[in-house]
């Protein structure tokens, strides 16, 4: 399992431990950061896996808290060398959602709402290109072409022949008529949605512009379940300049609650297949009108 080897999710349980540690010893972030001469946010970002943690950090903390099993100790300490070990996607370089990509890599289970666009899982590397491309304008290609790659990467957790990925995705309509590219590249990326749609353990629902005010209207988040019951589940929205991780038992529960009134408000999965069929119609309708009177598209194609 990835787990062995994924230092997100490591640095996750180490932190989790951590803060174990400290909740017994009844002391505060701020009272330990006292005693170690640090910030506070340094403690909280140690706790929550956001920070690489060293074995140098491990032994200190279990100092404070004054741990007398070595082997606790011992298991710590080499928790932290792994969780600083590289994932695949380091490879890259910097990738500013690693986190998320640590974690969907472990997570057993992703339920996710897009209002805007196709969930990365489910591209064609024509649309990933595209949209890229389009949402980040002054991005050099080198640039875009890495992030393709870190895409078309992180959906191989689809195919994977053993424990593949747990996908359900809401999608409102206007991510289907939203044109990314030419009228072409949607037809097939509609295509591919359907295709993927039909694996057993994926499930793609629509949520049509006639349903009105629903759950999603705030807009797009994911909800990461882990295959290990000791790792709590993760609610993620993507941000602009940085992402918000919710592991709170109540905010995972409130948001779980929204996607499950998104899945009964959306269209059912055989309505989903023909309501994404009939788009793709529409596109080669209309494709084949603009062809036909020697109009462009307006994209190259």
């Amino acid at each position: 399992m990835a787990s062995n080897v994924n230092p997100t999710v490591r640095r996750r349980r180490l932190g989790m431990e951590l803060r174990r540690l400290r909740e017994e010893k009844g002391m505060t972030a701020e009272q330990v950061a006292e005693r170690l001469l640090v910030s506070q946010s340094k403690i909280s970002r140690l706790e929550n896996g956001r920070r690489s943690i060293s074995q140098r950090d491990v032994r200190d903390l279990c100092e404070v808290y004054e741990v007398e099993d070595r082997r606790l100790v011992d298991s710590l300490m080499q928790m932290a060398k792994d969780s600083r070990q590289q994932g695949w996607w380091h490879a890259f370089g910097d990738i500013p959602y690693s986190v998320y990509i640590g974690l969907e890599t472990d997570a057993a289970s992703l339920r996710v709402y897009e209002p805007q666009v196709v969930p990365g899982l489910l591209q064609t590397r024509e649309y990933a290109e595209a949209l890229i491309n389009g949402a980040l304008p002054e991005t050099p290609h080198t640039d875009i072409e890495k992030r393709v790659q870190v895409r078309l990467r992180r959906q191989e957790r689809i195919s994977a022949p053993e424990h593949p990925l747990r996908l359900w995705a809401v999608i409102d309509e206007a991510a289907l008529r939203r044109r990314v590219g030419d009228k072409q590249l949607m037809i097939q990326q509609l295509e591919y949605l359907i295709e993927q749609s039909q694996l057993p353990h994926v499930t793609v629902q629509v949520m049509p512009f006639a349903m009105g005010a629903h759950p999603g209207v705030n807009g797009q988040y994911a909800i990461l379940e882990f295959p290990d019951a000791s790792d709590s589940s993760v609610v993620y929205i993507e941000g602009v300049t940085s992402d918000l991780y919710l592991e709170k038992a109540n905010d995972v529960q409130n948001y779980s609650v929204m996607y499950e009134h998104l899945r009964a408000q959306a269209l059912n999965v055989d309505q989903t297949r023909q309501f994404i069929a009939d788009i793709a119609k529409v596109y080669a309708k209309e494709g084949a009108t603009e062809s036909g009177t020697g109009s462009g598209t307006g994209y190259a194609t």
